[in-house]
């Protein structure tokens, strides 16, 4: 199968309901952002990351697969059948967990800090800002047209990407600088 199909060269794309919708239709701009939101997440682990942050990480990568997935998928055909599309609300649990745990380890803030750091710390801050894009596209949908963990959960995320980047500035000895 060729890695071109050809489908979207009249600026249209299917939904997985089978839905033929315009490449600029919102909840395919919701989904891109979430995929750009992955690159950028991987880009953070290209950079280096601790193992146990990494870890973390991988989960998330795995996660926004899911997200993307239910997304593009706006009657819940595709939730029913595939387990690994799911986000429940243990998945929220489980970063609030996470971002106890890596905020805990970490100094009190006592201002803003300005995004940025070693090259981990930077694209995790990037990743977090386009993470806020795709929360505020996935509430442009309407929230009652989209599950609600999945805003919970981005909403979470975004918390965990700022903690994860403060951690890995942290550990790296890169201070913080105070706006």
């Amino acid at each position: 199968m060729p890695l071109y199909t050809g489908v979207g060269d009249r600026g249209t794309t299917a939904l997985f309901d089978g839905t033929t919708v315009p490449k600029d239709d919102a909840r395919v701009a919701v989904y891109g952002d979430v995929d750009e939101l992955n690159a950028v997440v991987g880009l953070a682990r290209a950079a280096g990351l601790p193992d146990d942050l990494d870890e973390m990480v991988v989960a998330v990568q795995r996660d926004l697969f899911a997200i993307g997935a239910r997304l593009a998928d706006p009657r819940s055909r595709i939730s029913a059948r595939v387990t690994k599309a799911r986000i429940a609300a243990a998945d929220v649990g489980r970063l609030e967990a996470w971002i106890d745990r890596v905020d805990g380890a970490l100094p009190p803030l006592r201002s803003f800090i300005l995004p940025g750091g070693g090259p981990a710390g930077a694209a995790l801050h990037q990743a977090r800002a386009v993470c806020r894009r795709a929360e505020r596209r996935i509430v442009g949908l309407g929230v009652d047209t989209v599950e609600p963990e999945l805003l919970r959960y981005v909403n979470r995320l975004s918390d965990l990407l700022f903690a994860l980047a403060r951690s890995v500035n942290h550990r790296s000895e890169v201070a913080e600088i105070e706006w």
